[in-house]
């Protein structure tokens, strides 16, 4: 039955005058998942798939069905719909997975018996290898950060920003999340925080170090504010702003609007490899909880050989 009080908000208006059980569940999940302290972005995709879940389920006039009378056929037709919306493998696995764990939290409070998404079997998405960018294309757009020709008005904090992106393998969350007390300035080392809330230590290479000490020394002090990087607020730097200054900067200096943070840990790693690193110190440096997700960078690794070897083999 839908409910009108005692709800708490909702990430998005209701097209109801009262809320379903449905959308009512959805909203307590998504809480769950602020509680847990799950990332902003995290739960901003999470809210729009489950959305967008609780949309096909609501016709024009009606109610979605009760949670517990969701059954199997209905989640195979709304992957059907999906498919008809011509979503790529990878949107499709995704949506999957939030409506997965949404039940598996219904079944928890005791709201569904079993957790139906589960006997879907997952789209097989295409292995893609990731573009990576060579050793001398990210050390020229960081020399030409360094350089700083476009007079921008924080140009230390941005090439500490670019240093530690590359020089450590952040994910672009763990580096907006990183605060002062997280940095060991004697010892060269950072506390990471990354998925799932598992925290790691990565050392911070010669350069990096000192690129950070440069912007720390000129960080303003704002009562309160602990995180390392700040915009011209002095408030934390986000994950749009950190993606804002990247393109900027990719496209002044190379052209190319297209490099994004994600692709200098994609570097990282595939530079470290390339160099004779273990694998398993490279997954523990990422904090890949699997060594498999580690392992696509060896691809990227042979796919650079072989290209090497086809350009400069007599025989190739």
């Amino acid at each position: 039955m839908p409910r009108c009080a005692g709800a708490p908000r909702r990430p998005w208006r209701s097209t109801f005058k009262c809320m379903s059980e449905l959308a009512r569940q959805i909203d307590l999940y998504l809480h769950e998942l602020t509680r847990e302290g799950n990332s902003a972005h995290t739960i901003d995709a999470y809210s729009s798939d489950l959305r967008q879940f609780l949309e096909y389920l609501s016709p024009p006039d009606l109610a979605p069905p009760e949670p517990a009378a969701i059954d199997l056929l209905t989640v195979r037709e709304w992957l059907a719909f999906l498919y008809g919306q011509e979503l790529d493998a990878v949107s499709i696995r995704r949506k999957l997975a939030a409506v997965r764990s949404l039940f598996r939290f219904m079944g928890r409070e005791g709201v569904v018996p079993v957790n139906v998404a589960r006997l879907v079997r997952t789209p097989k998405a295409p292995k893609k290898l990731p573009e990576v960018m060579t050793a001398e294309q990210v050390n020229t757009l960081i020399d030409g950060v360094a350089a700083d020709k476009f007079d921008r008005p924080f140009p230390l904090r941005d090439r500490a920003l670019f240093e530690l992106l590359y020089g450590c393998g952040l994910r672009i969350s763990e580096l907006v999340g990183l605060n002062l007390e997280d940095i060991d300035r004697s010892g060269h080392w950072l506390r990471v925080r990354g998925k799932g809330r598992k925290e790691r230590q990565v050392p911070i290479p010669k350069q990096a170090a000192a690129a950070l000490e440069r912007y720390l020394g000129e960080r303003h002090v704002v009562r309160e504010e602990t995180a390392v990087f700040l915009n011209f607020l002095g408030k934390r730097l986000g994950v749009r702003g950190v993606s804002k200054i990247v393109k900027l900067y990719a496209t002044l200096l190379s052209g190319d609007p297209s490099v994004h943070p994600h692709g200098f840990r994609h570097a990282y790693a595939t530079h470290l490899l390339a160099d004779g690193a273990d694998l398993r110190a490279i997954q523990e440096l990422l904090g890949h909880a699997r060594l498999s997700t580690t392992q696509k960078y060896t691809q990227v690794s042979l796919t650079n050989l072989m290209a090497v070897y086809d350009k400069a083999h007599p025989k190739a």
